[in-house]
């Protein structure tokens, strides 16, 4: 999802945008993520290392209650249900207390660091409940997921100041509000976008994307390798079908209450829409990408290409380590 072309471009961009900004000014980029737990638990270490060995030995004993597992982190909850407890809950709490606790001492003592090593801190200890929620339904595990991301989200905002934006990069089912869909309908399920609503109202502006056809990259199963797949041809129940039918090759459709109502009129009855993530399996596409929406209330904003390529990958060293996709893909 982040090493190709694309984002490397903006990356450069963001670099020399930044060179001749004071420090106040100049634009962050964060993840929201709660996967990689290993490489967060490696950052937690290095930054204790460098203002507080004691502590950084004392993280060392309680973040190797997860060693275990730290090439198959599923495998934790697993283990956590077997056992009946919450194996490593209580030491990988412990860590992320202790570092609050302690925030003024080391804030006099690191270079601006300790921001990103409590972020780290939370991200061990929300994976942890991550991983156990997994074994007691999608949807809890869902939902711990894009709490993490918000939390998150919140935790930049404040760090950045009063006056800070930010644009957050998700697919269309973290971003456009799970309440009108049958994620929040049928199955329990909350995400960012909803979330975003909830606490910022009219601040916060939802956009969504869509495509009727092309190419992506994507994987057909977890952990499998990355495939260039052509994009089938939206169904005709679909959103997707009506904006191919404008017969234009982009545009954006303003779905704020009150801009265009006639048009929220139109697109008010729900339709199925379709969400294609790092898994695409275009033999099952009904059932693996396509859901109940109301695009007009799921959106503020939805923007439309009808022909879309796949991402260009850099090339990188394949590492055994956790996947960045599982367990959901969406």
């Amino acid at each position: 999802m982040w090493r190709n072309t694309d984002v490397e471009a903006f990356v450069g961009f963001l670099r020399v945008h930044n060179s001749t900004k004071p420090e106040a000014e100049k634009v962050g980029f964060y993840g929201l993520d709660l996967y990689n737990m290993t490489a967060s638990m490696a950052a937690v270490l290095a930054y204790l290392d460098g203002v507080d060995p004691e502590a950084a030995a004392a993280a060392r004993e309680h973040y190797a209650c997860l060693s275990p597992w730290s090439g198959q982190p599923a495998a934790y909850g697993q283990a956590s249900l077997t056992e009946g407890y919450a194996l490593c809950e209580v030491p990988v709490t412990r860590i992320l207390v202790d570092l609050l606790k302690k925030e003024r001492q080391y804030a006099e003592a690191d270079t601006g660091q300790f921001f990103d090593a409590a972020q780290n801190a939370r991200l061990v200890a929300d994976a942890e409940r991550y991983y156990r929620a997994m074994y007691f339904g999608a949807h809890l595990s869902w939902n711990e997921r894009d709490r993490h991301m918000f939390e998150t989200l919140q935790n930049i905002l404040a760090e950045a100041g009063a006056a800070s934006k930010a644009i957050v990069w998700a697919h269309n089912s973290h971003i456009g509000d799970a309440r009108f869909t049958d994620m929040g309908w049928e199955r329990g399920e909350l995400n960012i976008g909803q979330l975003c609503r909830e606490a910022y109202g009219q601040d916060a502006v939802l956009i969504g994307f869509g495509t009727h056809a092309g190419t992506v990259a994507a994987a057909s199963d977890w952990d499998g390798p990355m495939e260039i797949k052509a994009v089938r041809q939206s169904r005709p129940d679909s959103y997707e079908a009506l904006c191919h039918a404008v017969g234009m090759e982009r545009f954006l459709l303003d779905l704020r209450a009150g801009e265009h109502n006639d048009l929220r009129r139109m697109l008010a009855q729900a339709r199925l829409e379709r969400y294609i993530g790092v898994i695409y399996r275009p033999e099952t596409e009904r059932w693996s990408h396509y859901s109940l929406a109301t695009l007009p209330e799921q959106y503020d904003a939805f923007a439309w290409f009808d022909e879309t390529h796949a991402v260009k990958p850099l090339p990188t060293t394949v590492t055994t380590s956790e996947s960045e996709t599982y367990p959901s893909g969406l």
